[in-house]
């Protein structure tokens, strides 16, 4: 990719190589070699426990042998995006001027597709710094959408990522997310509005209500991303565009009865 390049235009270079707009990826961010150790740990523990606090993990990185502080582990959290399940001092980036939506999913009957859409941002380790994706998942079908990988988590890219899903996939009529800052920016409210979709927003402190796109971070990691460390932005895109295809055509999902989310969304649509 060229940024600088005068005849083609970065969505032009996108279309050549067949890379989405929303998945065109930049140099890892990089950190310290023992940042970069406690991310990754991090990264593991709060698959295993979200509910941890800054002072749990203060003490559990300790007895790992890291010297660290609770400013410094706070800061190592922001990054990771580590939102914790009970009421402690929050991690995850909200600016209390922006917009805020209830949360429309309690007690709801989903039974089609395209109905509710649930999307999320991670972060990606790798042997030399980290990236974030970003990921939308169709509730009913556990189908993936859309997805994009990115060295920040802005509010245009996670646009970019929902209008990407949208071309082939059609509007949905709710899309779920938590109160990140990239959630609740006048960019991406204006865009959803503008498709006429319903914003639905997970309770502060309650990840779980965004469970969907939860279980699918599981399910990368575990399945791909701790197994095969990328060395590079290349590697890493084609290594999660292996995946979201081998999810979505090829692991049975035991919600759906076995079946592959692409057959239960085709056959839905």
């Amino acid at each position: 990719m060229e940024k600088e390049n005068p005849k083609l235009s970065i969505i032009d270079q996108c279309e050549l190589l067949d890379i989405s707009r929303s998945g065109y990826y930049y140099e890892p961010t990089p950190e310290s070699p023992e940042n970069l150790e406690i991310l990754n740990f991090l990264d593991h523990q709060y698959l295993e426990t979200p509910f941890y606090g800054s002072r749990k993990l203060a003490i559990i990185l300790k007895q790992e042998g890291y010297k660290i502080n609770r400013k410094r582990l706070r800061r190592l959290m922001g990054i990771l995006g580590w939102e914790t399940l009970y009421p402690t001092p929050r991690t995850t980036s909200i600016n209390p001027a922006a917009y805020k939506y209830p949360y429309l999913l309690r007690n709801m009957t989903i039974d089609q597709v395209n109905q509710v859409w649930a999307i999320d941002i991670t972060y990606i380790p790798m042997k030399s710094g980290f990236m974030y994706l970003c990921a939308i998942i169709d509730v009913y079908s556990r189908f993936i959408v859309g997805w994009g990988l990115s060295n920040t988590m802005s509010a245009e890219w996670c646009g970019d990522v929902v209008s990407e899903a949208i071309k082939p996939h059609g509007t949905p009529q709710i899309i779920n997310s938590d109160q990140g800052s990239q959630f609740t920016s006048e960019v991406y409210i204006s865009l959803l509005k503008s498709h006429s979709i319903k914003i639905s927003m997970d309770g502060r402190g309650r990840a779980r209500d965004n469970i969907f796109i939860e279980r699918f971070w599981r399910s990368i990691k575990y399945e791909k991303i701790y197994l095969n460390p990328c060395e590079n932005g290349h590697q890493l895109y084609d290594q999660i565009k292996d995946y979201m295809q081998f999810y979505n055509n090829k692991r049975p999902h035991e919600s759906l009865n076995y079946s592959f989310p692409n057959q239960f969304y085709e056959y839905a649509a």
